[in-house]
């Protein structure tokens, strides 16, 4: 019986360490960064670029990258206060990044990009700032055609970079 026993325990370290080396590093230091209570993210700047097949937004930020969800949305408004943003567009997405702030702990604005700005891009066209409200900063972008995206954390600066597809226009 102890014979058993001991096989079942090798087998079962064994497994264990297998399975422990397949989990990635960076599944284990999100986990522990989700779980050790930091300082929000602190976005700083927005900006954008044109590319041959894609348009560019960079939101800057200092301290560690917040998640970001992308949505669609019949329209923009700012939040908290629900007033329709001012942005010429047929299609319309919400950026919202948490935990975020774009203020300093006394409450004065540490963000120095555009607030609401058109933009003279092949498919974005509008850029607003939002909100900053209750851990969230969020951004609205407006376009004449519809959008696809992809979102993309860099890091030395942290920045998180969304990539609105087009047609080739350098060909």
């Amino acid at each position: 019986m102890h014979h058993h026993s001991s096989r079942a325990a090798v087998i079962a370290g064994l497994v264990l360490t297998a399975v422990g080396a397949t989990i990635p590093a960076s599944a284990i230091t999100q986990t522990k960064a989700a779980a050790t209570p930091t300082s929000p993210a602190r976005v700083v700047n927005a900006r954008w670029g044109g590319h041959c097949t894609y348009d560019r937004l960079v939101i800057d930020i200092k301290g560690g990258t917040p998640s970001v969800g992308v949505s669609r949305v019949s329209s923009l408004h700012y939040d908290p206060s629900g007033r329709k943003v001012p942005l010429a567009g047929n299609y319309f997405l919400s950026i919202r990044l948490s935990p975020a702030v774009a203020h300093n702990s006394a409450g004065t604005s540490i963000y120095s990009g555009p607030r609401l700005a058109t933009v003279p891009l092949y498919k974005l066209k509008g850029l607003a700032l939002t909100g900053d409200f209750e851990g969230v900063v969020s951004f609205g972008t407006a376009f004449k055609t519809k959008p696809t995206w992809k979102v993309t954390k860099l890091h030395s600066p942290e920045r998180v970079v969304v990539d609105f597809a087009h047609v080739n226009r350098c060909a």
